[in-house]
């Protein structure tokens, strides 16, 4: 069994391959499940920065979309989701199904992002 090690979302030359399928439903139309691998999951934890929350309270006087934490989560996102392909992959899978997403604090200035699924082997079906 393979263990694949996701760092950082920019660590691109261990993330996962593109070939895994992940879907938030819990069937996909043109294929079948012929094995479940199980529970599935990657998470991250990131703590605010002390640059960005002074421009993030400049900001908040203004208005306008705080970029800094804009791309901190999106990096977490695809950070959790690397982490969960890693595991679907070392299992065996070829695609999670049923994919959710959760944020939690963990304490004041941080929060976890998670993801979960089902990993599973698909087939195409035939035809007909």
């Amino acid at each position: 069994m393979t263990q694949l090690s996701i760092t950082a979302a920019s660590d691109l030359a261990n993330r996962p391959d593109g070939k895994i399928l992940i879907a938030s439903t819990d069937t996909l139309e043109g294929y079948r499940v012929i094995a479940v691998q199980g529970l599935v999951r990657g998470n991250t934890i990131r703590a605010r920065h002390v640059g960005h929350d002074i421009m993030a309270n400049i900001k908040s006087i203004f208005g306008g979309e705080i970029s800094e934490y804009t791309k901190m989560i999106a990096e977490s996102r695809e950070q959790a989701l690397d982490r969960m392909r890693a595991e679907a992959i070392s299992r065996g899978a070829n695609a999670v199904l049923g994919v959710r997403m959760t944020t939690a604090m963990i304490m004041q200035g941080s929060a976890e992002i998670m993801c979960y699924g089902t990993a599973v082997v698909l087939e195409k079906e035939d035809a007909a």
